[in-house]
């Protein structure tokens, strides 16, 4: 039984889901391994998307050393390369979340997610295996746009694989796979960059192990189920009781008897139109989660992308800067297998609100540190905090849009986190040069503070309610 509530239109009476539907079989899968299973695949391809992500900071250096990348005007753009090559990045995510993740609605869940892992790797690879700036920054621009595709993806297939019950602990589990790659990318460029091997240099190690991976999981993961609900609301009713009985076989159960044909997931439009998510209903809440990607995103990025060189601000050689980042990265992963314990039992909007509170309050000690163990446990509690306010937000923002318009609505809010990033990542390389560590810390801190009030003010809350009953 779930009430369904829009900031400013009155509340409805609760809805029961009826067994026999889409939803009330999707609901009623237990929390079994098969289940797990599904979801750690899922996760895979996060893994790269996350390992990619945050090899841009640690790879620089690597960067730097062979002399591709340059410092200030003497860059490809006439600024420092390393901020050209993050804001490259995140413009190719912005391309690829506002403009190709749509095709989610269009073409399915399952499809969209394996090309865009594809091209990420291919791009990867090609990549590392390039001599200038300008051409290592175009690569990159492209491997951006693979990535900007498949997180929000990953994101939409999950919540509607997921039962209720279950949806933030998935998301939290999920990321916890997820967040592996953090440290991962911080250990292997701790130990790679610095040398060279076969003639190449270490970084391009780095970005061959992420490319060659992700391939590996695309061939492991070609036989995932579409969603059953995308399934029904684009008429194809006969596939989704398919996939559905393929799941609860997966899950121990005993498939159920086919759904009727009028399930609410069916009468869904077969197709969204972007115009839909500022209709009156979805209006706040697409602006709300404009706000809040806009600025959780210089908040996350601009700490986890910048942990090498804010460490290297406060002291610390490069090497040493790599090892603290690893051992601070930890809290990623940890931070979510932690959260996981709770993770269903408060509302998305609060967990959203107390991690940016967190990071708030640690960021400014971190900012007052100068003793190296002070310095990595605050750094560990802000990557927690990061942790906490990731997957509770990748799950908040798939629950209050639509099955028709989830990946269209989701990645048009999603691409603002990319946007904000292409253009924070050279201010940040600014306020770093003139300002210092500590001008970079006021800078997240003030962000943090937008995010919590923009989703305590005005996010709905979610806990508990159907897809259906949006």
């Amino acid at each position: 039984m779930t009430t369904a509530s829009t900031p400013g239109i009155a509340s409805v009476p609760p809805i029961t889901t009826p067994a026999n539907s889409l939803a009330g079989r999707i609901d009623a899968l237990p929390s079994s391994a098969g289940l797990w299973r599904f979801i750690s695949l899922l996760a895979l391809g996060g893994f790269f998307e996350l390992y990619d992500l945050f090899e841009t900071g640690y790879i620089s250096s690597g960067l730097l050393a062979a002399g591709i990348f340059h410092t200030g005007s003497a860059g490809a753009f006439g600024i420092a390369d390393q901020a050209a090559f993050a804001s490259a990045t995140f413009l190719g995510l912005f391309v690829g979340a506002s403009l190709l993740a749509p095709y989610a609605d269009r073409f399915g869940r399952r499809l969209t997610f394996m090309c865009a892992l594809l091209w990420y790797g291919c791009f990867s690879l090609l990549m590392a295996f390039q001599q200038s700036a300008e051409s290592v920054i175009f690569f990159r621009f492209l491997v951006g746009i693979g990535l900007g595709v498949e997180l929000v993806t990953i994101d939409t297939y999950l919540t509607e694989w997921v039962p209720t019950r279950m949806r933030s602990k998935a998301f939290a589990f999920s990321f916890f796979i997820q967040f592996l790659s953090v440290p991962a990318v911080a250990l292997m460029s701790w130990w790679l960059v610095p040398q060279t091997i076969l003639s190449l240099e270490g970084w391009r190690w780095v970005v061959i192990a992420g490319a060659l991976c992700s391939l590996v999981i695309w061939f492991i993961r070609k036989n995932l189920p579409e969603s059953a609900r995308w399934l029904a609301q684009q008429g194809r009713h006969q596939e989704a009781h398919q996939v559905m009985s393929q799941m609860e076989i997966r899950c121990g159960l005993t498939p159920k008897a086919d759904f009727p044909q009028d399930d609410a997931a069916a009468q869904l439009p077969q197709r969204g139109r972007f115009r839909e998510i500022w209709a009156p209903e979805w209006r706040k809440r697409t602006l709300m989660l404009v706000v809040m990607n806009f600025f959780q995103a210089i908040g996350f990025f601009g700490f986890g992308n910048w942990l090498p060189a804010l460490l290297s601000g406060k002291g610390t050689t490069v090497t040493h800067s790599l090892l603290y980042a690893f051992f601070i990265t930890l809290a990623y992963p940890i931070g979510s297998l932690i959260c996981s314990r709770y993770a269903d039992k408060f509302e998305n909007k609060w967990q959203i609100v107390g991690s940016s509170l967190m990071t708030v309050v640690f960021g400014t000690l971190f900012a007052l540190q100068t003793n190296p163990v002070l310095l990595i446990i605050c750094g560990f509690l802000i990557t927690y905090s990061n942790a906490w306010l990731t997957f509770s937000y990748h799950a908040y923002q798939t629950e209050i849009f639509p099955t028709h318009i989830r990946a269209r609505a989701v990645g048009f809010c999603y691409s603002f986190s990319r946007l904000s990033t292409v253009f924070s990542s050279i201010l940040i390389g600014l306020i770093l040069e003139y300002a210092g560590s500590q001008g970079v810390i006021l800078f997240i801190v003030l962000s943090m503070l937008v995010v919590m009030l923009s989703v305590g003010i005005f996010g709905p809350k979610t806990r508990g309610i159907d897809l259906e009953n949006i």
